[in-house]
């Protein structure tokens, strides 16, 4: 591969998936390396000022500012964008970064955002407390009910958003419904895919305008980094939402983005094996638990849809006890192999109790209103030997009375 073949859409646009994952963005300095390089600086100088004043004034390629632009972030950019099938994506510090630059770069005071009532704890703090400050009006949805979202539509709709599968109920949205929909009404669609990643799901694939992620979960993927990232069409990421980021920088730090970057050459595979594993524990637990949450068993309502959307069913699924939160801290503690963890993508299982962990603030109305019981538990199953998992759950549903 030439020093910037990994920059050239003409080229890369025709590599498969596996390719981009290992060498979609990749730019080499005169130096040859085989790995991609990590430029630790905060600005960069020029050989004369008339450089400097045609890269600020947008006639010149190259870089300024490590805010604005850095080699190694950008690498990390341009393969995000190739394995979403996107014109563009910026990264930002943390998921959640992510997403609050891809609601607030587009939304002003009068606007209305139509979001799904289940959804990540954050995310839904972003749309009950941080947009309505700013005279934003928010109506939230049944995101699987697909009528929902065209029946709210109001005037001055500008923003869908949601996840799907949804956080922690598992629930599956119709990404085309809904896509066609805001088509219909020139409203901009913008899905949290950090469940999938795009190994297993890539929701532009379905008309979806705008694609966020936490890259902290699968695309690092071994609990060692905060990431963000931001998809979409190149005016979205370059006119709507680079003036955001530019003039509040939620940017990623070039070490991070480096990190990532090594973790997207394994994402298939991790994502794939882990999905594999999920599926097995997820049917070993179908009997034993009264209630499973996994979108690729028969129990799922939108089993279906699931597979229509998803390459693989992901690492993620949530289950119900009987016994409240009694019974779901018993199972916590019982666990041997299995940690106990509220993070989710990571190569390692995780387990938490999403209403005294990433739901908590919620309140016990919220939650009751977003589906989450006092008894459930989510799962993120991870690269162990599957025997091992079962055997490890098979005991702590003993020690609970299941």
């Amino acid at each position: 591969m030439k020093r910037t073949t990994g920059q050239d859409r003409s080229q890369t646009r025709n590599w498969r998936p596996a390719t981009r994952a290992i060498r979609g963005g990749t730019w080499r300095s005169e130096m040859g390396e085989t790995s991609e390089a990590l430029f630790l600086t905060s600005g960069y100088s020029y050989d004369d000022a008339a450089t400097v004043a045609a890269r600020f004034q947008g006639e010149q390629d190259g870089m300024t500012y490590s805010r604005l632009q850095n080699p190694t972030v950008a690498m990390l950019e341009e393969r995000i964008a190739l394995l979403e099938g996107a014109e563009a994506c910026r990264t930002q510090a943390t998921g959640m970064a992510a997403m609050t630059a891809a609601l607030l770069c587009q939304l002003s005071a009068g606007d209305h955002m139509v979001s799904a009532r289940a959804a990540f704890g954050s995310c839904r703090w972003l749309g009950d407390h941080l947009l309505p400050r700013f005279g934003v009006e928010v109506t939230l949805v049944d995101a699987g009910d697909t009528a929902q979202w065209e029946a709210a539509i109001r005037p001055n709709t500008k923003v869908f958003f949601f996840e799907t599968p949804a956080n922690p109920t598992m629930g599956v949205a119709d990404l085309a419904a809904i896509a066609e929909i805001a088509k219909a009404h020139g409203i901009t669609t913008v899905v949290d895919n950090a469940f999938c990643s795009p190994a297993l799901q890539r929701p532009m694939e379905f008309g979806i305008d705008v694609v966020a992620y936490s890259a902290t979960k699968l695309m690092d993927g071994q609990g060692r980094v905060l990431a963000g990232a931001v998809c979409g069409s190149e005016q979205f990421i370059n006119d709507v939402l680079l003036p955001f980021q530019r003039n509040t920088g939620p940017n990623l730090s070039p070490f991070n983005a480096w990190v990532v970057l090594k973790g997207l050459e394994t994402l298939d595979l991790r994502a794939r094996k882990q999905s594999e594993n999920a599926l097995a524990l997820g049917k070993f637990m179908e009997d034993r638990v009264p209630t499973i949450l996994h979108p690729w068993l028969d129990s799922h309502p939108a089993q279906a849809l699931a597979m229509k959307q998803m390459d693989a069913c992901g690492p993620i699924f949530s289950f119900v006890l009987d016994g409240g939160r009694e019974q779901a801290h018993g199972l916590l503690d019982a666990l041997q192999l299995i940690d106990i963890s509220n993070n989710i993508g990571d190569s390692r299982s995780l387990m938490c109790h999403p209403a005294s962990t990433t739901h908590h603030n919620m309140g016990p109305e919220g939650r009751e209103a977003m589906g989450i019981g006092e008894g459930m538990l989510r799962i993120n199953v991870g690269l162990e030997d599957i025997d091992d998992l079962i055997e490890d759950m098979d005991q702590a549903l003993k020690a609970v009375g299941l």
